[in-house]
């Protein structure tokens, strides 16, 4: 079948499975968290970039523009204000989003508008899991209605079907209610709803868990390892089996027992006890040879392969490097670059539009001078620029590290800018002048010569 018809039956079934399996599963729910910290970390931060050509200002300008537009996001993302339901600051809606949007495939976004005290911005952030976008009134799938999502004859959205209330929802009215949300705003064309999801095929309206090809070995491997764990224990317990010629057996007459509660007269294995038999009987003991020795060598082969569906190494989903230096070194390298493509993809999906709206409205109400801004889309765009730098990979042998960056740097094929995010994660404009300073300070002090 098409996209649509291959997908959106099985859609709320491999939502619940996944949830599932990320809740109760170890190794689900340590992956999902692996790659929430690696793409997103404590949160992307903003590095505002003006196109100096296309606006003809001078480098000293754009810097003071770029510096005065990041301590108006800060004033807006920091804070819980921004979320609508004031719980989250926007780095916990990051986090919150891309989990959605790998958990469950797809994610939406919406901004409500609400003026609060504590805050110059009536732009709020809600989102809505991907349970709530269905068909109003569960109005049948149609080539035009499908999944919740209108579309045009080009396929481009147009509206967006979401239910008032998450559809498991027990506590409240069980009425179903819909809202139907334009997918763009009519007088100023910007995105009202952020549907969020990777698409895979053409004319895919809905997205796919990240779990949703491993959920079967997953569930086994839960099994399997339960079993084995069970089976520890039992013989942990050194379980014995009396054997006995006298008919009625150690335990009696067994048509006597009235209850199969257990009492103190039944026979137990005691720590260190002697116990002494009658004539005529004896033991056997049972030996279900647990732990298994071959436990590890199945669990690694099905974890391999569990982590080539999820496009990590198997040493990064158990976060196990034990084999060598290269090897772990290669795994976290091909780990990195599948965390650098998702954290490009969610940047582009979630935060420059949440940015362009942040500016547009910035701009709108006087906060951010930006001159030619609503009347050029090339202006505009030109203000817009934005890098999103995140958690820094990591180093294995900084010595190493740190040469190898200064060699880059050196030879002219990268920048100090982008060796700071890549080596810490941080930001080389706000480290300069504090290095600068610390500079100064110890010339002055008689620590460094001038």
């Amino acid at each position: 079948g098409d996209a649509d018809t291959d997908i959106l039956w099985d859609l709320p079934v491999l939502r619940e499975r996944c949830r599932d399996l990320e809740r109760n599963h170890p190794i689900a729910h340590g992956a999902l968290n692996t790659k929430c910290l690696n793409v997103i970390g404590p949160g992307l931060k903003l590095r505002a970039r003006l196109d100096r050509d296309a606006l003809n200002i001078s480098e000293e300008e754009a810097d003071a523009w770029e510096r005065a537009v990041q301590r108006e996001w800060k004033l807006f993302w920091q804070k819980q204000e921004v979320d609508i339901s004031r719980t989250s600051a926007g780095p916990d809606l990051e986090w919150m989003v891309y989990k959605q949007s790998k958990l469950n495939g797809e994610v939406i976004v919406l901004f409500p508008r609400r003026q609060r005290a504590g805050s110059p911005y009536q732009t709020k952030i809600q989102i809505i899991e991907a349970d709530r976008l269905c068909n109003k009134d569960n109005a049948t799938d149609t080539p035009e209605l499908a999944g919740g999502v209108k579309k045009d004859s080009d396929g481009a959205p147009v509206e967006y079907h979401i239910l008032k209330q998450h559809p498991g929802n027990l506590l409240g009215n069980v009425k179903k209610e819909w809202t139907v949300i334009p997918a763009f705003g009519k007088e100023t064309n910007m995105r009202n709803v952020l549907h969020i999801y990777r698409q895979e095929r053409p004319g895919q309206t809905r997205g796919i868990p990240d779990f949703a090809a491993i959920i079967e070995p997953l569930k086994q491997l839960g099994r399997y390892t339960e079993a084995e764990l069970d089976a520890a224990v039992i013989s942990a317990f050194f379980t014995v089996f009396i054997k006995s010629t006298n008919p009625e057996g150690i335990f009696g007459d067994a048509s006597e027992t009235s209850s199969d509660k257990t009492t103190d007269k039944d026979f137990k294995l005691g720590k260190g006890t002697i116990v002494g038999l009658n004539p005529n009987e004896d033991i056997s003991t049972a030996n279900p040879g647990r732990p298994n020795p071959n436990f590890d060598t199945f669990f690694q082969s099905i974890i391999t392969q569990i982590g080539v569906a999820l496009s990590l190494p198997h040493e990064v989903v158990m976060k196990k490097f034990v084999a060598s230096y290269s090897a772990a070194r290669a795994a976290l390298l091909d780990a990195w670059k599948y965390f650098i493509t998702e954290r490009e993809w969610i940047a582009s999906k979630f935060h420059q539009h949440v940015y362009e709206m942040f500016l547009y409205e910035a701009v709108a109400v006087g906060r951010i001078s930006a001159p030619g801004y609503f009347a050029d889309p090339v202006i505009m765009q030109a203000y817009n620029g934005a890098d999103w730098i995140g958690p820094a990979k990591g180093m294995i042998n900084e010595g190493d590290e740190v040469e190898a960056a200064q060699k880059r740097v050196d030879m002219g094929i990268t920048t100090l800018d982008e060796e700071t995010a890549q080596l810490t994660g941080g930001d080389w404009e706000q480290k300069h002048p504090q290095r600068v300073k610390e500079k100064k300070q110890r010339v002055k002090d008689g620590l460094e010569a001038p």
